[in-house]
């Protein structure tokens, strides 16, 4: 079933309706957490609370966009709640150019490869602004291309483009500093899809506990 009747259908009060909808994006939300959020109670705090304020938007919700630009939207304010409480800084908030390096015990670096591309990819994302972030991920782990961005982001096609291309020079540049040595950072940036692949295994692998 399409996701707006199965959102109508939990709006009446279907719970299986409910379970399938929450299950077929729960990787997404969890993906994008955990690459967003170094605690990991904090990145499953965090999920929850954007089905939460899911269900609280069930007799607000517009079926003109897709369901999971809808999700997703929610997501994005949650998000920026947590960056808010945790920073306090409203310049950033109102740009939405912070920069994630919070690098504790529980992030996605240390739940993937302990060495090598995939682990230098990860903290090299962690340290570009994430509005760019979140468009090279929706790139590589969600293989999204860019109307399918803009879609779920409600941004034009155009500014898609334009972050993609700036995050993949923030990346590259966040790559090389980081790198072990110059082999490293060309070998990283030449395969980056096929380390992004590994990094998406890795967290979807890992995501039933976020």
């Amino acid at each position: 079933m399409e996701d707006w009747p199965l959102w109508g259908r939990w709006k009446d009060g279907d719970r299986r309706a409910a379970t399938v909808l929450v299950q077929r994006y729960a990787s997404l939300i969890q993906r994008f957490f955990r690459n967003k959020v170094s605690d990991k109670q904090d990145a499953s705090e965090l999920v929850s609370e954007t089905m939460l304020a899911c269900v609280s938007a069930l007799d607000r919700a517009s079926e003109t966009a897709s369901f999971r630009s809808f999700l997703f939207g929610i997501a994005l304010n949650v998000l920026r709640k947590y960056i808010r409480r945790k920073y306090k800084r409203k310049r950033e908030i109102d740009d939405f150019d912070v920069v994630c390096v919070d690098e504790g015990p529980e992030t996605p670096s240390n739940l993937i490869a302990r060495q090598g591309e995939t682990r230098l990819l990860v903290r090299a994302l962690r340290r570009i602004p994430i509005n760019l972030q979140i468009v090279l991920e929706l790139q590589f782990f969600e293989e999204l291309k860019g109307p399918q961005i803009a879609e779920l982001l409600g941004i034009p096609v155009n500014t898609v483009y334009t972050h993609s291309h700036r995050g993949r020079q923030k990346l590259q540049e966040a790559i090389e500093a980081l790198a072990e040595n110059p082999e490293q950072a060309q070998s990283t940036m030449m395969g980056i899809e096929t380390w992004a692949d590994e990094v998406r295994a890795q967290i979807g692998d890992t995501g039933d506990d976020a």
